[in-house]
């Protein structure tokens, strides 16, 4: 096979064969491509797309590529969700005890955060001892033990993604659907849930902002995992507004407790109990998961979850030394928050990460004091970031410029979960 016919196939606008896919996917992992030339096949996929037979085969490769969990000895019903990705977005912290509490077990395997978008593990890792890398028998033996668990996915599990999501990291090449598709749903199936549900938001402070393109990645992805053997469905939840209050590490794993012990915030709730239903109906499980919420058991769930990767759930979180609020500019209904300038604050005041390497503050984000709809007087706090180094509060104050809106009336209500998509 030549990898220069590869990529001139593609070029061209011709569907690649599924053995110029197998054999392109294989050779890259294990470097017998340069990654020059991978970085133009990228390209060309950008530019031209992928017929769906050929993205199951792409998927396929790049599942192939490593290992597929087996979940047999867990002794339940297993699911998983993903999200895209937002700002504010804690719901995995909440949803796999909640499930786990409802009888279906949960192997969460998560990122980290990178812009203005935060990450699950570096939210968990704000909790003292706490970890997330974890060998794969100790994986699975908390997963049966708990029935949940939140950790990094080992390198064995799809490691044609890992290479190729880096080079389309420094190549302008993250914003294609079947690749952002099939990197998501390569990792997603390797881990050997019978379900998936997809968080896909919508809105300013998603990955994407338009609702057609958003409604494309989820269609295509429950399209992928229905074609797998993974019973998968997707909900589009809005992102136009942080979800719930806190934006950044312990601030959100504060406020996830507030969530567990039957309060919190309300958007926060819904969505989560939202994606709860959907992993509990795919499972084939008939409970209210809001019961599970309410009585404590999800709190229970979650505290044994944290014990057994070495955290101390009854640990305080750490807190940022020095604060600054934003005040409203008049008086009248908050129309706008605009997630993604909070969420760039929040990464900003040392929250979030330029590179995948950078360390992240657990302390420093963003508490909303105020969401749209409220009523607010001018000079009301409406913001309060939190940061350890002064010297940050300039450039996170300029990326909020512009990002709050106020009227004499309040917004029209829109739906948190603006539709749902299944085969």
């Amino acid at each position: 096979m030549d990898v220069i016919d590869v990529i001139r196939t593609k070029r061209d606008g011709r569907v690649l064969s599924d053995e110029q896919i197998r054999w392109f996917i294989d050779a890259y992992t294990h470097d017998r491509v340069a990654a020059e030339q991978a970085s133009a096949l990228l390209m060309a996929i950008v530019w031209r797309g992928m017929e769906p037979d050929e993205l199951n085969v792409w998927t396929d490769a790049m599942l192939s590529s490593g290992e597929r969990l087996d979940l047999s000895s867990v002794g339940r019903p297993t699911a998983d969700k993903h999200s895209t990705g937002g700002v504010g977005d804690k719901v995995s912290l909440i949803l796999a005890p909640l499930v786990a509490a409802c009888g279906v077990a949960d192997p969460m395997l998560s990122g980290r955060g990178l812009g203005h978008t935060g990450g699950t593990l570096d939210k968990l890792e704000a909790i003292p001892g706490w970890r997330a890398e974890l060998a794969r028998d100790e994986m699975l033996r908390i997963l049966r033990e708990v029935g949940c668990v939140i950790c990094a996915a080992g390198g064995s599990l799809a490691p044609a993604d890992k290479k190729l999501y880096a080079l389309r990291d420094v190549t302008g090449t993250v914003e294609s659907i079947p690749l952002i598709a099939s990197s998501i749903m390569s990792k997603k199936i390797a881990e050997g849930t019978n379900a998936l549900v997809l968080d896909v938001k919508v809105g300013s402070g998603a990955f994407l902002p338009n609702p057609d393109s958003a409604r494309r990645l989820a269609e295509t992805m429950v399209e992928l995992g229905s074609a797998h053997g993974v019973k998968t469905t997707a909900l589009l939840t809005e992102m136009d507004t942080p979800l719930g209050r806190a934006a950044g590490n312990a601030l959100e794993v504060t406020e996830s407790l507030e969530c567990l012990k039957g309060g919190g915030p309300a958007d926060v709730r819904e969505v989560t109990l939202a994606l709860a239903r959907e992993m509990l109906s795919l499972a084939g499980v008939s409970v209210d998961p809001a019961a599970a919420l309410d009585d404590g058991r999800a709190l229970a769930k979650y505290e044994e979850m944290i014990r057994a990767q070495g955290g101390d759930p009854a640990a305080a979180m750490p807190e940022a030394s020095d604060r600054r609020t934003v005040p409203s500019p008049e008086t009248g209904y908050l129309q706008r928050l605009d997630a993604r300038s909070v969420g760039i604050a929040a990464w900003r005041l040392g929250a979030g990460r330029a590179r995948k390497e950078d360390p992240v503050d657990a302390a420093a984000g963003v508490v909303c004091l105020a969401k749209p709809g409220d009523e607010v007087h001018e000079g009301q706090p409406l913001l309060e970031l939190h940061a350890d180094e002064p010297g940050r509060f300039d450039r996170a104050l300029a990326a909020l410029e512009g990002a709050i809106a106020i009227a004499p009336e309040p917004p029209a209500a829109k739906p948190l979960v603006i539709e749902r998509i299944a085969e």
